[in-house]
C-alpha cells in the first residue's frame, strides 16, 4: 500500500529556508519583523525584547540566568529557532558562546515598537467604494471559494458553479494532487486523497508553500513574495486596499489569491480594489493555533453509524473518501464506515491515523467534549483494518545464487548492502535477493568481479 505524507510548512519554516543574504533583505520591513517576533515561543520573545536595546554580545550562562529552574528544555527550543531564523548571530569564543541580535531585525523592530509602522498603503476612503461587503459576507464569500477550490480539486464536475482558476493555481493542483495520464480525466494522487483530510490551516499553508515554489520556477523572487504575503497579514480585514499601490508580481498574486477567498477584488467606476477576508490576516498564525478552525458536525456511533450534521457539498464529497454515504438530506449526511470503503480509502492512499484524526478534528460539540470523541472500538477496528492490508508487503526483487567463489559473494553481498538494496542471503549456500532497483548495478559490478 502507498504510504505518502504531506508536510505542510508554515510561514516561519518557510521563512528560516531562506538564504542568509535573502532574509537579511526581508528583516528590512518592520512589519515582517513584527510577524517573526509573533511566531517565536513564549521564551524566544522575552529574549529577543530584553535584548532589544543591548548592543553588545550577551553569553550563553547570562541568559540561562534568566530561566525558571524547569525551562532548560525550553530554553533550547528558543535558541535553536532565534539561530534558525538567523535572530540570534551566533559568536563562537574560546571560553563560551555568544549571542547578538540580528543588527538589521534590531535596527527595524526598535523603529516598529517606536513609531508602530505604516504599511505602504492606506485603506480606500467610502466615497471612492460606497458600499463594501460586511463581516458575515465576506467570511461566506471566503468559505464559498476555498469550497469551490477543493471542490475543482475532487472532481472539476463537483462543482456548483463554474471555476476560473489561473494557470498558477492549476500548476499546483498538478504538483503532486493530480494525475493525469494521456486522454483521461484528471485524478487525484495517494497525496491529494490526504490533502482533502488535512484541516484548513494545513491545506492552506500546503497549496501557498507549493505557489511559492512555483511562482520562483517562473522567475519570482521567493523572498518578496513571502515579504508581500506577511504584510498582507497586517492589513484589515474588510476595508478596500486599491490594486494601483501594487507591484505587477503582487497585483498577479492577488488574482490567485483570490481564486482561494484569502482576497475579494471589486471594481468602481475607475478604480479597482482588493478587501482582505480573515483567511488572509491570520496567515502569520501559526499552524499550531486552533482559535480558528471551524466548529465540528460528525457524530459517529458504536455500530460505526455517522451522522455529518452539514449541508456542504464539500464535506459530503470527503467523507464518500472513506465511508459510505448512504442519503443527503438539506442538513444532514447518514452513512457508514465499512471495511469495504475503509480499503478503498487505504487503496488509495490514505493511512487510518488521517481517518481517526479527521472525525476527531470534526466531531459534532455534542460528542468533542466526550472522551474520547470518536467511540474506541471503531478507532481500533479502522487501525485493525488497516493492518490487514499490511501483512505482505510485494517488493521487486531478484534472486542471484551459484556464486563462483565465496569472495566474490561477500563483495556482491557487501555492494548490495552499501546502496541500501540487500533484502535477503544465505551465507552458507551463497544465495541472496536484492532489490530489482539495483539489478543493472549489480550486473555491472559481477562483471567487474569475473574480469
Amino acid at each position: 500500500m502507498p504510504q505518502v505524507k504531506i508536510i505542510a510548512k508554515n510561514f516561519m519554516e518557510m521563512v528560516a529556508s531562506l538564504p542568509a543574504i535573502k532574509l537579511d533583505l526581508l528583516y528590512r520591513n518592520q512589519f515582517i519583523c513584527e510577524a517573526i517576533l509573533r511566531s517565536l515561543p513564549p521564551l524566544a520573545k522575552k529574549y529577543v525584547l530584553q535584548m532589544l536595546y543591548i548592543d553588545i554580545p550577551i553569553t550563553s550562562k547570562s541568559l540561562q540566568e534568566w530561566l525558571l529552574a524547569d525551562g532548560s528544555s525550553k530554553h533550547k527550543v528558543a535558541i535553536d529557532r532565534l539561530i534558525q531564523l538567523r535572530v540570534f548571530e551566533v559568536i563562537d569564543r574560546k571560553k563560551e558562546t555568544t549571542y547578538k541580535l540580528n543588527s538589521t531585525f534590531q535596527t527595524n523592530l526598535r523603529k516598529h515598537m517606536i513609531s508602530g509602522g505604516i504599511l505602504p498603503r492606506e485603506p480606500m476612503p467610502q466615497s471612492v467604494t460606497a458600499r463594501l461587503p460586511t463581516s458575515e459576507e465576506l467570511d461566506a464569500y471566503a468559505h464559498e471559494q476555498w469550497e469551490c477550490f477543493l471542490l475543482q480539486l475532487i472532481s472539476s464536475g463537483q462543482a456548483e458553479k463554474s471555476t476560473s482558476f489561473s494557470s498558477s493555481m492549476m500548476r499546483i493542483f498538478q504538483r503532486g494532487l493530480l494525475r493525469q495520464r494521456d486522454k483521461e480525466a484528471p485524478r487525484l494522487t495517494e497525496s491529494g486523497f490526504q490533502f482533502l483530510l488535512m484541516d484548513t490551516n494545513a491545506q492552506l499553508w500546503y497549496i501557498i508553500r507549493e505557489y511559492i515554489s512555483n511562482s520562483e520556477e517562473q522567475g519570482v523572487d521567493q523572498a518578496d513574495l513571502i515579504a508581500f504575503l506577511l504584510e498582507l497579514s497586517f492589513h484589515t480585514p474588510g476595508e478596500a486596499y486599491s490594486l494601483d499601490t501594487l507591484t505587477d508580481d503582487q497585483t498577479t498574486m492577488i488574482k490567485d489569491l483570490a481564486d482561494l477567498g484569502l482576497v475579494k477584488l471589486q471594481k468602481g467606476r475607475k478604480e479597482s480594489w482588493f478587501i482582505p477576508t480573515k483567511l488572509a490576516t491570520n496567515l502569520s498564525v501559526s499552524l499550531t493555533d486552533s482559535s480558528s478552525r471551524k466548529q465540528g458536525f460528525v457524530v459517529v456511533e458504536t455500530n460505526f453509524r455517522m451522522y455529518a450534521y452539514s449541508s456542504s457539498k464539500l464535506h459530503c464529497e470527503i467523507l464518500r473518501l472513506f465511508a459510505r454515504v448512504e442519503y443527503q438530506l438539506p442538513n444532514l449526511i447518514v452513512g457508514a464506515i465499512t471495511k469495504e470503503s475503509l480499503y478503498n480509502a487505504f487503496e488509495n492512499g490514505i493511512t487510518a491515523e488521517q481517518i481517526v484524526t479527521f472525525l476527531q478534528q470534526n466531531a459534532h460539540p455534542r460528542v468533542a467534549a466526550k472522551i474520547p470523541s470518536v467511540p474506541e472500538n471503531v478507532t481500533d477496528q479502522i487501525r485493525l483494518w488497516e493492518t490487514d492490508l499490511n501483512r505482505v508487503e510485494m517488493t521487486p526483487a531478484h534472486f542471484y545464487d551459484e556464486f563462483p567463489s565465496r569472495d566474490v559473494f561477500e563483495a556482491a553481498s557487501d555492494f548490495a548492502r552499501m546502496h541500501n538494496g540487500l533484502l535477503w542471503e544465505d551465507a552458507k549456500k551463497m544465495r541472496m535477493v536484492v532489490k530489482a532497483e539495483i539489478h543493472m548495478l549489480m550486473r555491472e559490478h559481477l562483471r567487474g568481479q569475473n574480469k
